[in-house]
């Protein structure tokens, strides 16, 4: 067997050099985390339920009362509501154990490279890993890509592990994993599962009937720890659950094969608004991950990887067919190149936050390749495949610090300049020094642009559903809004980026509000966010996330406001009554102005 990297005695900077590597990812992105307020108020709002209700945890309603479900499954949620449970509804509640979950997925980074690679490539590996823009937006915010991330990491693991001593339990575990990323964000869970079935097709070590068997042994595990909760779903009347949000027809199998499925791919969504899909502006193709809206949240290291990767598999030679390290570059780079060839020609929504499965693809390369190539460095060809790579990252580079010139202007003028001397340097034969430094000033060179776009990313506030890191981008702007890149336009919030109502009518709706189900009900689950955190008590949704689900309907209505379970409907500014039900509501009740806002009180 292959003598593992941690069975070799660990050096005496290794523990320091982690130790620093976590404290800088948790002091970092828990930085004024109360600036980002509640982030994405969608999620914030179904948190607050769940703290409150049980029933609204099981299920990842929007509201206590349980009229609708977010358009999720809840597993992100529950991490939160538990902490709010604990600790109270605010910001640091909220968004502290996503930092928490950064921290820990550094720390899997470092573990599963210094594994069979060295200490020095799993340093490299997590800080690539940390400074990566769209990880670090996502990692202090309360959209589910933080625990999504967290999940496939883990199955990546158990998978490595499975590929080294070749043990069904390795891959139970992984399938495990991967079902809990299903409870998080469904399919998108499963982007990565080609690259780790056809891994351990390729190389597991048993033979190749067994493997064949212990892959779906892989798939049943999957199939347990994700179809429990679907099953409750499924199985629990309709009446006595909130409806499945972003579904047609209150099915979770509806919202996970069309929504949250092959609507995504084929641009064929119900209730997404087409003006949603703007989160990204530029046309699909095989560029997408390098146009404006995506290439500095992302994409700063492909082109590098993808060099490393090919590398990385002919310096395996003729290596046997179970080798690990060939196991290792092709397992993440399947995993990169799928996933970037999914996000690139899909014709659904896509915001750039997606992308941040990539990120541990593009950490684990690097920092394996790095440490294979420098350790052959005496040869021509490796330096030359260490220069290409710094050459190339270079110029990726410069060209995206070249797309927003008003933000640090002198930093990409010093990445061409250092990038350029330190490409051409690493191919002449150096002393072990002068190769140390060199080194140092490349991946210097390479972190610098993603650096810049961290930083600006933690002192930076975010809010809505179409956040994104780091400075805006001209064609962000306009996808965005005025002068805005942190929020997606086509939200259904009536209230912009679901803000807070003001004091007039928080005072009114609080005035009651022990006496109704929900104190009121406005169309759009971001417009009813807003009102819910404020006052703390359930706000019922009328049509979802995009106002256009069929929940509830006017009979429905109808028979709640006739029961006494809702106050008041809250008429928005713009298009007021996309709905039958604010039709309704307008031609029954009488209007009234309270502050901004246009109120029919039900029970009158």
């Amino acid at each position: 067997m292959t003598v593992l990297e941690h069975d070799i005695a660990r050096p005496r900077w290794a523990m320091p050099t982690l130790a620093a590597l976590l404290a800088g990812t948790a002091g970092a992105y828990a930085l004024d985390l109360n600036r980002e307020h509640w982030g994405n108020s969608f999620y914030a709002a179904a948190v607050q339920a769940g703290s409150i209700s049980w029933k609204a945890f099981l299920f990842g309603s929007s509201d206590a009362a349980n009229s609708i479900t977010v358009d999720k499954p809840p597993a992100s949620l529950w991490v939160m509501e538990l902490s709010v449970r604990i600790f109270g509804l605010n910001s640091w509640s909220l968004l502290l154990p996503q930092v928490l979950m950064a921290v820990l997925s550094v720390g899997i980074m470092y573990a599963i490279v210094a594994r069979r690679f060295g200490y020095g490539a799993a340093l490299i590996a997590g800080a690539v890993l940390a400074t990566t823009p769209t990880f670090a937006l996502m990692f202090r915010y309360d959209n589910p890509d933080a625990l999504l991330t967290l999940t496939l990491l883990g199955a990546a693991w158990a998978m490595l592990r499975a590929l080294e001593d070749g043990r069904t339990r390795w891959l139970v575990v992984t399938g495990a994993v991967v079902g809990l990323g299903f409870l998080t964000k469904q399919l998108q869970a499963f982007l990565v599962v080609p690259a780790l079935a056809v891994a351990y097709a390729a190389f597991g070590p048993p033979r190749f009937g067994t493997r064949m068997l212990q892959l779906p042994a892989a798939g049943a595990a999957v199939l347990v720890t994700a179809g429990w909760w679907v099953a409750i779903v499924q199985l629990v009347p309709a009446a006595d659950r909130p409806w499945v949000g972003g579904s047609k027809t209150d099915s979770i199998l509806d919202l996970t094969f069309g929504y949250n499925g092959l609507g995504r791919l084929t641009g064929n969504e119900h209730g997404s608004s087409a003006a949603s899909h703007a989160g990204d502006a530029v046309q699909t193709g095989i560029t997408r991950m390098f146009a404006a809206a995506q290439g500095g949240q992302i994409s700063w290291l492909i082109p590098a990887a993808l060099v490393f990767v090919v590398a990385g598999i002919v310096l395996r030679g003729r290596a046997p067919r179970q080798d690990f390290r060939r196991a290792w570059y092709v397992m993440w780079g399947l995993w990169l190149v799928g996933c970037s060839l999914v996000f690139s020609f899909m014709s659904g929504t896509f915001h750039s936050y997606y992308t941040i499965v990539i990120a541990p693809a593009i950490a684990a390369i690097v920092g394996a390749a790095l440490r294979e190539l420098w350790v052959r460095r005496e040869n021509v060809w490796c330096r030359s495949i260490l220069a290409l790579a710094s050459a190339v990252t270079t110029a990726t580079s410069f060209v995206f610090l070249a797309r927003t010139p008003e933000f640090v202007p002198w930093l990409r003028w010093v990445v061409l300049g250092v990038g350029i001397v330190v490409a051409l340097a690493l191919v002449v034969r150096m002393s072990r020094a002068v190769s140390i430094t060199l080194g140092a000033a490349a991946i210097a060179v390479a972190l610098a642009g993603p650096v810049a776009y961290v930083a600006d990313t933690v002192v930076t506030p975010h809010s809505g559903g179409g956040p994104s890191a780091g400075p805006a981008v001209a064609s962000e702007t306009a996808a965005y809004g005025t002068g805005s890149h942190e929020e997606s336009v086509g939200r259904s919030a009536q209230f912009g980026s679901a803000a807070a109502p003001d004091a007039e009518l928080t005072g009114l709706l609080e005035s009651d509000a022990q006496n109704y189900t929900w104190v009121a009900a406005t169309v759009g689950s971001n417009a009813a966010a807003g009102i819910q955190l404020a006052t703390d008590d359930p706000v019922m949704p009328v049509g979802g996330f995009s106002g256009t689900d069929p929940s509830p309907t006017l009979d429905q209505f109808e028979a709640d406001v006739a029961a006494g379970k809702i106050h008041y409907f809250i008429e928005g500014t713009g298009k007021t009554r996309p709905s039958a039900i604010g039709d309704w509501v307008a031609a029954t009740f009488t209007p009234r102005t309270v502050g901004e806002y246009t109120v029919f009180d039900l029970s009158a």
